[in-house]
């Protein structure tokens, strides 16, 4: 088996913002990535429900890295454990864990790939079309090629490398819509 992977709501960068959330259902894992910002609950809750998902279902909330953009929607699912960098957390629940190569599911695992942040990590998808990378080392689809934002670029660019030599079939950014490697973005 084989995780399923589908975009709740692609996010975006200008103006205003709003992270890229994303569901991953895997046996008996149902994994939100992202539940931050976005236009209203409903981009959100609205892709979930057409999947036949209730809030009640998800059992895991996974946070690339500790920017309301990418949390701030977390507390919508009551019975959730949540992964961040260091730890899992449930209720009044701290189990701390080193994130870099944690299962989540049997196809779904957690990577260290600082560089946005000294915390960020990104979730890794064995899907039936390939792997899913669902990562803040890249905005969009279009970079930017240098994160204005990073704590360490450099660090940044090293884990594009990382991530890219892994030969996923599909990037999902945090903020924009996935897109497939092999564009402007690897340079």
């Amino acid at each position: 088996m084989t995780a399923r992977v589908n975009v709740l709501t692609a996010g975006y960068v200008g103006e205003r913002v709003a992270s890229t959330v994303t569901l991953i259902q895997d046996g008996d894992a149902v994994i939100v990535v992202d539940p931050g910002m976005v236009v209203t609950r409903a981009a959100i809750l609205g892709p979930l429900t057409s999947l036949g998902v209730r809030v009640e279902e998800v059992t895991d909330v996974v946070f690339s890295h500790h920017h309301p953009d990418h949390t701030l929607n977390a507390a919508l699912f009551p019975n959730a454990r949540f992964h961040d960098h260091w730890a899992i957390y449930r209720d009044d629940v701290w189990d701390a864990r080193e994130a870099d190569g944690y299962e989540l599911s049997p196809s779904v695992r957690l990577m260290a790939t600082p560089g946005h942040t000294a915390q960020d990590i990104s979730t890794l998808a064995e899907t039936d079309d390939g792997l899913v990378v669902l990562t803040h080392l890249w905005w969009n689809a279009s970079g930017p090629a240098e994160d204005p934002l990073a704590q360490d670029g450099a660090l940044l660019l090293k884990n594009r490398d990382k991530v890219l030599a892994l030969s996923p079939a599909l990037i999902i950014p945090g903020h924009g819509a996935a897109w497939a490697p092999g564009g402007p973005t690897e340079a």
